[in-house]
């Protein structure tokens, strides 16, 4: 049975205007307390933090106080099973038997449009030489066949957030899928350019909704302690979507290519109906028993799933007393901290030149006097373990570790290829600028897959409070892909203009990126999501 939540204060001591932040506010720190005292019980058994720990605790082992006041002592002997002989029943905490194993189904079936992304994106230039011999594009026409994706998924993350919130989480990458399988078919059976631009609209949708609605997701599914992790996997399947479209795609011709993409649309689709909605997402929509049975699978049946659902409906219902999200509420002085946060690790995501890498890895190698099938193969290989990696160091080193050591890596690669395109022009050392391109863009890709990738998409999923996510999730999703357009379309210009000049750009938005995260991306590590917003409410 739940546990009630800690009553709030009457509303009748503030003004109208001001009530709802002060409830808010007082509902946080009696949640936090309420979990304090409850947590001292429990950990005489085991001493382990559960989900919900409070934030001046995490990380901790509970200890025993000098005097049961309920509060958290500095001193006193670690508990041990003497409680438990007293009769004390050891705390399960949230994560029960076999539980880990539906967040993983869950997070496999939901990667799949992860993977999907990847292939989406990847697909352009291993089919380039197919589709211009068969279909007759021109170079420029072939152009606008491998930006125009990045319009429809414009238009799919102004509408991601949005679908998110009125269908649900599963019910909108089911949307996807099917809009993805359309699209892949509209290819497949493509006699001419026009057809060919619409799937190719049609899967630049699908990507745009499964990149907001994917990692919200994980993000509302896991347990603290591994959401880093698996989050990552978002980022992960991306690249391996990416990777295989580059490796298959030297072996089988275009229209066979299309099944690399048509069967994780399939799987997605079928998986769905096998895994729980998000917990949280239920909880707002007032689906109460849908909400305790959705978060009793995912923590195990045998798990006491009282205090993590006392925090989400608590903080829920506070929410619930706040007017309805409007766009520009963007700009209020609770929201713009998290807003400018992902607005701007999208932007320099995007300003560090990934697309620009992406799309035209080929070209570059060629431009640099390497072989570009071997260069994007090189590519494909080290992008999956590097992200595993870094999947791995999500929830150890932290998300603001990773973004410090990613851009600088990415400063470092870019640098160095402006470096080969400088020694190029210039006539200097001319048997080492392919190797130096090569080590360089190599060096980018590693330092951009272990961070830069995946820990905004992990961010973005975190920061924004529930009220909120749809619309800042829709934004901050639509700037990536306006930033994805503006350089991949504007790359060849660039390149026109100075080949070096372009990656030194590219290197200086990188060490930007450096100043950005050490002076405002926080650290969410360790927390749920609803001990984020409290502290980023603190900060305000």
């Amino acid at each position: 049975m739940a546990l009630p939540a800690p009553p709030l204060v009457a509303p009748t001591l503030h003004s109208p205007a001001t009530a709802p932040a002060v409830l808010l506010r007082r509902h946080v720190a009696a949640s936090l307390s309420f979990r304090c005292r409850r947590r001292w019980q429990c950990s005489a058994a085991t001493g382990r933090d559960g989900p919900g720990a409070p934030l001046a605790m995490r990380g901790a082992r509970w200890r025993r106080p000098a005097a049961p006041t309920g509060g958290n002592g500095a001193g006193g002997a670690t508990p041990t099973a003497a409680g438990a002989a007293a009769g004390e029943a050891p705390y399960r905490g949230s994560e029960g038997k076999g539980s880990l194993w539906t967040v993983l189904l869950a997070t496999a079936v939901a990667v799949c449009g992860s993977f999907v992304f990847g292939t989406c994106v990847g697909y352009s230039a291993p089919a380039q030489a197919g589709i211009v011999s068969d279909i007759g594009l021109s170079n420029s026409e072939y152009g606008v066949f491998a930006s125009v994706l990045t319009i429809g998924a414009m238009i799919g993350a102004l509408t991601s957030g949005r679908l998110a919130d009125i269908l649900g989480r599963k019910m909108t990458m089911r949307f996807a899928a099917v809009v993805g399988i359309l699209g892949w078919l509209t290819v497949y059976f493509a006699k001419d350019a026009m057809r060919l631009y619409v799937g190719r609209i049609l899967l630049g949708y699908c990507t745009g909704v499964l990149s907001y609605v994917v990692p919200v997701f994980i993000s509302e599914i896991a347990p603290k302690e591994i959401r880093g992790g698996l989050a990552t996997s978002n980022q992960l399947f991306i690249c391996s979507g990416c990777s295989a479209a580059y490796i298959i795609g030297a072996l089988l011709p275009w229209r066979s290519l299309v099944v690399v993409g048509l069967i994780p649309c399939a799987i997605l689709l079928v998986g769905l109906f096998f895994i729980p909605e998000s917990p949280r997402w239920l909880a707002n929509v007032g689906r109460e028993k849908e909400f305790t049975d959705s978060l009793q699978k995912f923590r195990g049946k045998d798990s006491d799933i009282s205090e993590e659902a006392t925090e989400i409906k608590g903080y829920i219902e506070s929410i619930s007393t706040l007017p309805k999200a409007r766009i520009q509420d963007l700009f209020q002085s609770k929201n713009i901290y998290a807003v400018t946060v992902g607005v701007g690790l999208m932007i320099f995501q995007q300003l560090g030149g990934i697309n620009a890498l992406g799309f035209y890895a080929s070209y570059i190698f060629s431009s640099a006097g390497f072989s570009g099938k071997l260069g994007t193969t090189l590519i494909g290989i080290i992008q999956i373990p590097i992200t595993l990696f870094g999947a791995l160091l999500m929830d150890r080193s932290g998300r603001r570790a990773l973004l410090l050591v990613s851009s600088s890596g990415t400063f470092l690669g870019c640098f160095l290829t402006g470096l080969s395109f400088y020694c190029k022009a210039q006539g200097l050392y001319s048997q080492l600028v392919p190797t130096l391109a090569l080590c360089g863009i190599l060096v980018y890709y590693a330092a951009y897959s272990v961070g830069m990738g995946p820990v905004p998409w992990v961010i973005m999923s975190e920061i924004f409070s529930i009220d909120m996510k749809a619309i800042a999730g829709s934004l901050v999703t639509l700037v990536s892909w306006i930033g994805s357009f503006a350089i991949s379309y504007s790359f060849n210009f660039l390149m026109d203009w100075n080949p070096a000049g372009t990656f030194f750009l590219f290197s200086a938005a990188s060490l930007v990126t450096v100043l950005f995260v050490a002076k405002l991306v926080p650290e969410t590590k360790g927390r749920t999501l609803e001990e984020i917003q409290a502290s980023l409410k603190a900060s305000n």
